[in-house]
Protein backbone atom coordinates (compact mmCIF):
# COMPACT_ATOMS: atom_id res chain seq x y z
CA UNK A 1 0.00 0.00 0.00
CA UNK A 2 1.60 3.48 -0.79
CA UNK A 3 0.77 6.14 1.22
CA UNK A 4 0.64 9.81 0.04
CA UNK A 5 2.47 12.84 1.40
CA UNK A 6 -0.65 14.45 3.10
CA UNK A 7 -0.87 11.19 5.96
CA UNK A 8 2.48 10.94 6.09
CA UNK A 9 4.46 12.92 8.83
CA UNK A 10 8.04 13.24 8.45
CA UNK A 11 9.81 12.96 12.14
CA UNK A 12 13.41 13.20 12.98
CA UNK A 13 14.94 10.58 14.74
CA UNK A 14 14.69 12.71 17.28
CA UNK A 15 11.12 13.40 17.54
CA UNK A 16 9.81 9.84 16.96
CA UNK A 17 12.34 8.98 20.09
CA UNK A 18 10.44 11.08 22.43
CA UNK A 19 7.31 10.42 20.85
CA UNK A 20 8.04 6.45 21.36
CA UNK A 21 8.86 7.49 24.68
CA UNK A 22 5.88 9.17 25.50
CA UNK A 23 3.51 6.45 23.86
CA UNK A 24 5.41 4.03 26.31
CA UNK A 25 4.79 5.52 29.56
CA UNK A 26 1.44 6.14 28.52
CA UNK A 27 0.28 2.74 27.65
CA UNK A 28 2.32 1.20 30.36
CA UNK A 29 3.11 2.75 33.63
CA UNK A 30 0.40 5.63 33.41
CA UNK A 31 -2.16 2.75 32.16
CA UNK A 32 -1.37 1.58 35.52
CA UNK A 33 -1.16 4.71 38.41
CA UNK A 34 -4.85 5.84 36.28
CA UNK A 35 -6.19 2.14 37.57
CA UNK A 36 -5.33 2.07 40.60
CA UNK A 37 -6.63 5.79 41.32
CA UNK A 38 -10.39 4.38 39.53
CA UNK A 39 -10.23 1.60 42.08
CA UNK A 40 -9.30 3.75 45.22
CA UNK A 41 -12.14 6.51 44.37
CA UNK A 42 -14.40 3.55 43.50
CA UNK A 43 -13.71 2.46 46.93
CA UNK A 44 -15.13 5.73 48.17
CA UNK A 45 -18.65 4.84 47.30
CA UNK A 46 -21.20 6.22 45.55
CA UNK A 47 -19.77 6.62 41.71
CA UNK A 48 -22.70 9.33 41.48
CA UNK A 49 -21.34 11.37 43.67
CA UNK A 50 -17.88 10.42 43.52
CA UNK A 51 -15.94 13.37 41.41
CA UNK A 52 -12.76 11.94 42.46
CA UNK A 53 -13.55 8.68 40.25
CA UNK A 54 -15.52 10.97 37.46
CA UNK A 55 -12.37 13.04 37.18
CA UNK A 56 -9.85 9.96 37.36
CA UNK A 57 -12.37 8.38 34.28
CA UNK A 58 -12.05 11.45 32.31
CA UNK A 59 -8.29 11.47 32.18
CA UNK A 60 -8.14 8.21 31.74
CA UNK A 61 -10.44 8.74 28.84
CA UNK A 62 -7.64 11.33 27.51
CA UNK A 63 -4.82 9.62 27.85
CA UNK A 64 -6.68 6.86 25.75
CA UNK A 65 -7.37 8.97 23.15
CA UNK A 66 -3.23 10.40 23.18
CA UNK A 67 -2.32 6.67 23.19
CA UNK A 68 -4.46 5.94 19.75
CA UNK A 69 -2.98 9.40 18.10
CA UNK A 70 -0.02 8.90 18.97
CA UNK A 71 0.03 4.48 17.53
CA UNK A 72 -1.34 6.38 14.22
CA UNK A 73 1.54 9.08 14.31
CA UNK A 74 4.05 6.44 14.67
CA UNK A 75 2.87 4.11 12.41
CA UNK A 76 2.51 6.42 9.18
CA UNK A 77 5.63 8.24 10.45
CA UNK A 78 8.57 8.25 7.86
CA UNK A 79 11.85 8.63 10.49
CA UNK A 80 15.33 10.72 9.70
CA UNK A 81 14.53 10.98 5.83
CA UNK A 82 15.10 14.48 4.86
CA UNK A 83 12.55 14.75 1.58
CA UNK A 84 14.83 15.48 -1.20
CA UNK A 85 16.46 18.95 -2.25
CA UNK A 86 13.97 18.78 -6.02
CA UNK A 87 12.13 22.01 -4.69
CA UNK A 88 8.94 20.01 -4.71
CA UNK A 89 6.62 21.39 -1.69
CA UNK A 90 6.19 18.17 0.92
CA UNK A 91 6.35 17.80 4.59
CA UNK A 92 9.90 18.48 6.02
CA UNK A 93 10.47 21.13 3.37
CA UNK A 94 11.34 24.77 4.33
CA UNK A 95 8.66 26.71 1.85
CA UNK A 96 9.13 30.65 1.08
CA UNK A 97 5.94 32.09 -1.26
CA UNK A 98 4.49 35.26 -1.97
CA UNK A 99 0.84 36.42 -1.31
CA UNK A 100 -0.96 37.13 -4.53
CA UNK A 101 2.99 37.28 -6.52
CA UNK A 102 3.97 40.08 -4.45
CA UNK A 103 7.71 39.30 -3.89
CA UNK A 104 7.44 41.90 -1.06
CA UNK A 105 4.75 40.23 0.83
CA UNK A 106 6.39 36.40 1.59
CA UNK A 107 6.52 34.10 4.09
CA UNK A 108 8.94 31.24 5.10
CA UNK A 109 7.70 28.12 6.76
CA UNK A 110 7.83 24.45 7.67
CA UNK A 111 5.59 22.44 6.24
CA UNK A 112 5.06 19.63 9.02
CA UNK A 113 3.02 18.05 11.81
CA UNK A 114 2.59 20.10 15.22
CA UNK A 115 4.84 17.16 16.58
CA UNK A 116 7.50 18.26 14.52
CA UNK A 117 6.89 21.82 15.00
CA UNK A 118 10.52 24.26 15.41
CA UNK A 119 10.40 27.04 17.54
CA UNK A 120 13.33 28.52 14.62
CA UNK A 121 10.54 28.95 12.18
CA UNK A 122 6.96 29.05 12.05
CA UNK A 123 5.53 25.95 11.30
CA UNK A 124 2.22 24.90 8.87
CA UNK A 125 0.56 21.65 8.78
CA UNK A 126 0.31 19.91 5.38
CA UNK A 127 -3.28 19.39 6.53
CA UNK A 128 -4.17 23.11 6.85
CA UNK A 129 -5.57 25.05 3.87
CA UNK A 130 -2.52 26.45 3.35
CA UNK A 131 -0.44 23.15 3.68
CA UNK A 132 -3.17 21.17 1.58
CA UNK A 133 -2.71 24.07 -1.42
CA UNK A 134 0.94 24.13 -1.91
CA UNK A 135 1.62 20.48 -1.04
CA UNK A 136 3.15 18.53 -4.34
CA UNK A 137 3.48 21.78 -5.75
CA UNK A 138 7.46 22.73 -7.40
CA UNK A 139 9.27 26.31 -7.08
CA UNK A 140 7.81 28.81 -9.35
CA UNK A 141 3.82 27.40 -9.39
CA UNK A 142 1.51 28.84 -8.33
CA UNK A 143 -1.21 27.59 -5.60
CA UNK A 144 -4.57 28.63 -4.18
CA UNK A 145 -5.92 27.98 -1.28
CA UNK A 146 -9.01 28.55 0.81
CA UNK A 147 -9.13 31.33 3.85
CA UNK A 148 -11.27 30.75 6.83
CA UNK A 149 -13.84 33.25 5.47
CA UNK A 150 -13.91 30.66 2.35
CA UNK A 151 -12.67 33.65 0.07
CA UNK A 152 -9.21 31.91 -2.14
CA UNK A 153 -5.95 33.11 -1.37
CA UNK A 154 -3.15 32.92 -4.38
CA UNK A 155 0.50 32.43 -3.59
CA UNK A 156 3.12 31.78 -5.94
CA UNK A 157 6.31 29.71 -4.36
CA UNK A 158 9.46 31.23 -4.26
CA UNK A 159 11.36 28.03 -2.53
CA UNK A 160 11.29 24.64 -1.05
CA UNK A 161 13.92 23.70 0.70
CA UNK A 162 14.78 20.79 3.18
CA UNK A 163 14.34 21.45 6.81
CA UNK A 164 18.17 21.36 8.23
CA UNK A 165 17.25 22.77 12.17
Amino acid sequence: MTQTSENVTWLTQEAYNQLKAELDYLSGPARTEISVKIAAAREEGDLRENGGYHAAKEEQGKMELRVRQLTQLLEHAKVGEAPADDGVVEPGMVVTIAFDGDPDDTVTFLLASREYASTEIETYSPQSPLGRGVNGKRTGDDAEYELPNGKKAAVKILSAKPYTG
